[in-house]
């Protein structure tokens, strides 16, 4: 009976699996190694090799795993590094200085630090590490005094801060990640009618009584786009071919702007698809490329004095030099349930839909795939 209870209890502490692909798991890797060199490499340059202030200081490096490993999380934000540090810097460098000590000093650095934190909202926990570094990082560290949070700490989170905007940013994640309205995380993240509201998020949360490492806004967006997946999943048995319209008024790349627009107005419609040769789509012209072009026309006649108040396009003008060429299209066997997130979280209006030799078939809008949706749950 011990023994089964007790093999249960130890895998019970087994690690849940990582979600995250190999590539991400290399691109934290990498910004963590680009991060601390550069660091390091900047106290190396302003203060030389004899310099009394550590180049680097541990710390750094838990830093560097919550910034570059997991960004979206609320400790490893802007705020949660500068201030989190500085502030632990600070209380622990004052913990050395007025306790003799150090057995007593180290933890009540440490418990001051987290209650600044608390206080300030700028959790760390690399910042622990911080304040009893402060307080056992020996003689050249007791010598900076305070200095010691200015340099090394301050410069180095600075640093090492700088390295992850700007490595996030050219690597397409978003980084810092400001807090975000319920409003807006609804407008990002649309889809079925939530069983729930961002109060009652907050309330939970509230009665949880305990720190979740993850955004509010970003909990919400992933149970309202989990809502949504489980919604798209119950609509597998229909497929783009069932709803598209078909056929499509489609047009080329030699079709004059003018001719475009009169296509457009006459059967009422709000997109063209445009086509190549083959009957394969090239690009997707709007009436809202149009009315920019006709207001460009505008703008240009009256820099010119060609024409006076008013100005169409020009009629000599292709719809080459204004369609937009990167057009997400679905073939006709795509099951609706890909079909709905592209309207839904990525604000696509009109799909060309492609047959098995990629030539144009059908075009299915947002009406389109509303009197799908009805004739699926009223079936």
């Amino acid at each position: 009976m011990i023994r089964p209870a007790l093999a249960r209890w130890l895998l019970s502490f087994s690690p849940s699996p990582v979600t995250l692909g190999w590539p991400e798991r290399l691109r934290s890797c990498l910004g963590a190694l680009i991060g601390i060199s550069f660091t390091a490499g900047v106290m190396h340059v302003f203060l030389g090799d004899h310099a009394l202030i550590p180049l680097l200081v541990a710390p750094m490096g838990a830093s560097a795993v919550l910034l570059f490993a997991v960004p979206a999380s609320p400790l490893a934000q802007p705020w949660s590094i500068i201030g989190g540090n500085m502030m632990s810097a600070f209380i622990g460098v004052a913990c050395a200085t007025w306790i003799a000590n150090p057995i007593d000093a180290a933890p009540i650095a440490v418990a001051m630090s987290i209650g600044a934190m608390f206080a300030f909202r700028c959790v760390h926990p690399p910042s622990g590490a911080v304040a009893l570094t402060a307080v056992l990082g020996g003689p050249a560290v007791h010598a900076l005094g305070f200095g010691f949070v200015f340099a090394p700490v301050a410069a180095q989170s600075f640093a090492l801060l700088g390295v992850g905007i700007v490595f996030h940013a050219a690597t397409g994640h978003r980084y810092p990640h400001a807090a975000r309205s319920a409003r807006e995380t609804r407008r990002r993240s649309p889809g079925a009618s939530p069983g729930f509201t961002r109060e009652d998020l907050e309330a939970v949360l509230g009665r949880r009584d305990e720190l979740l490492d993850i955004d509010p806004a970003d909990l919400e967006s992933l149970l309202l786009e989990i809502q949504l997946q489980s919604y798209v999943r119950s609509l597998n048995g229909l497929s783009c071919a069932d709803i598209m319209s078909s056929p499509v008024v489609s047009i080329t790349r030699g079709t004059t702007i003018a001719m475009a627009a009169a296509t457009l107005k006459r059967h009422g419609i709000k997109a063209l698809p445009v086509v190549d040769d083959r009957g394969s789509v090239a690009g997707i012209v709007t009436r809202a490329d149009i009315a920019r072009n006709m207001a460009a026309g505008r703008l240009r006649a009256l820099a010119t004095f060609f024409e006076r108040w008013f100005a169409r396009p020009d009629s000599t003008l292709t719809v080459a030099s204004i369609m937009t060429t990167h057009v997400s299209t679905v073939s006709v066997t795509t099951s609706i349930a890909k079909l709905v997130p592209m309207f839904a979280a990525y604000g696509h209006h009109h799909i060309p839909v492609l047959d098995a030799r990629e030539k144009l078939v059908g075009m299915i809008t947002q009406a389109d795939l509303i009197r799908g949706l009805y004739r699926q749950t009223h079936a």
